[in-house]
This record gives C-alpha cells, structure tokens and sequence, in this order.
C-alpha cells in the first residue's frame, strides 16, 4: 500500500503546487486597496466561484474599456499597469484592471501555464462586466506574463468581444495567425532577452494583418522605468487609430 499512497501524494502535490495561491491574492488585495484613490474595486467571480478582485476606473467621456492584465505573481495596481489603468481614462478610456491568477512567490514562469485556462476565465468574467455597463468597444493590454494568459483566452474563445491587443513585453511567441483583431505587439529597448530575441519572430507573425505593428520604445526596460509616459502615448495612441 505504501507505494500506491506515495505516487497519489506526489500527485496531491504537484497539483497543488500550481494551483492559484488565492491566500497570496489576498493579501496583495489587503495591502494596495487602502491606497487606491482612483476606480473602484470590483469583485468578480469565477467559475469554482472564487472572487478576484479589479479596479474599474471609468472615464468622464468614454469612448471605448480596456481591460488590463499585469504579469507574474502581482497584482492589478503594479508598476505600468496601476499607471495605465489610471491614465488611459484621462484619454477617454473606461480602464478595468483584473487580478491574474498568481502561484507562490518561489514560482517559475515555466509553472505559470498550469493557471492558463483559469486566467482566460477571469478575462472572459471582465468583457462580460463591461458588456454589461453598456460597452461594444473594448480592448485588451496585457504585460508580460498576462500576454500569454491573454493569447489563451482570444484563442479559446474566438467570439470574446475584443476589438483589439496590445501585447507589452510578450516573450512567447504566439500563433497570432489564428486571432482577428489587430495587434500591437509593444517591448522596450532594454527588455528580457527572451522578449528581445523573439521580437523578429513576433513581427513576422504579425506581417500582413491589417492595422497590426510592432513597436520598439527606446531606452525602455521590461518595465517601463522612468518611461511611463512613452508607453502611455504608444498604448493611447493606437488605441486612437484603431478602435
């Protein structure tokens, strides 16, 4: 019996040790929500019922949502994504910046595909609440590791109401191929090797598609450090020439 017990606790762990840390979104939560000034937080829930959080951040005038998706083992207010959820409603678009599932600190990018299918959930929870508020416009803008979770989500549900990506700092690279919208495949000067070296093999990809480009930011890191307000006019700005 003791072999059997063994491979079904090995099982027990491996599965739990990629499973959402719900704990560590909490406490994320419990930290930032005392300073967020602007938006509202919203809880949405998930299939298994869970409820993540968002900040939705409406413009005076909105001309079109953006929903946003941070990368690995943050939260919804982190760096570049707390500034464009704040300053794209500036512009006249309504922001809502989702929780993304989120593995234990010690975690590796190579264990986040294990919550692929669970983040394409939440993604898919978010149009449906900007539906809801009376949206037909929305796009989306994701960060690093919230660019693959996206690309599963448009590619899971080819009818989302997504006019639009921008894939920021995107390391993988994607069967863009199979997606309709138009995409701005957008990275730093100085970004992660990986996101660098896949760059040529990104545009490729997205040679040919109507309205899709892909854009360097000079001087610019993976995270945009001391050039907010370069990434903030590249997202604005094809935002305006293409939804």
């Amino acid at each position: 019996m003791k072999k059997p017990l063994a491979i079904l606790a090995l099982l027990f762990a491996t599965t739990t040790a990629f499973a959402s840390d719900f704990a560590r979104e909490k406490r994320w939560a419990d930290e930032i929500l005392p300073a967020i000034l602007v938006g509202e937080p919203i809880y949405l829930e998930q299939a298994d019922k869970h409820r993540f959080l968002t900040l939705f951040t409406e413009a005076v005038q909105p001309k079109a949502a953006v929903i946003i998706a941070h990368g690995m083992g943050v939260h919804p207010d982190h760096g570049l994504i707390g500034t464009l959820r704040q300053q794209l409603p500036e512009a006249g678009y309504t922001t809502l910046s989702v929780q993304m599932p989120i593995l234990k600190a010690e975690a590796k990018p190579g264990d986040y595909p294990a919550t692929f299918d669970e983040a394409a959930g939440r993604l898919e929870k978010a149009a449906a609440f900007l539906q809801a508020k009376g949206y037909r416009k929305i796009a989306l803008v994701s960060h690093s590791m919230g660019c693959p979770m996206s690309y599963r989500y448009l590619k899971s549900r080819p009818d989302a109401p997504i006019a639009m990506w921008v894939a920021i700092g995107n390391s993988a690279v994607n069967d863009t191929h199979q997606l309709k919208m138009p995409i701005l495949d957008l990275y730093g000067a100085h970004d992660l090797p990986a996101v660098l070296d896949n760059a040529p093999k990104r545009a490729a990809l997205l040679k040919g598609r109507p309205a899709s480009q892909q854009q360097q930011i000079p001087g610019a890191n993976h995270f945009f450090e001391g050039k907010d307000a370069a990434l903030l006019e590249a997202v604005r700005g094809y935002l305006d020439k293409t939804l």
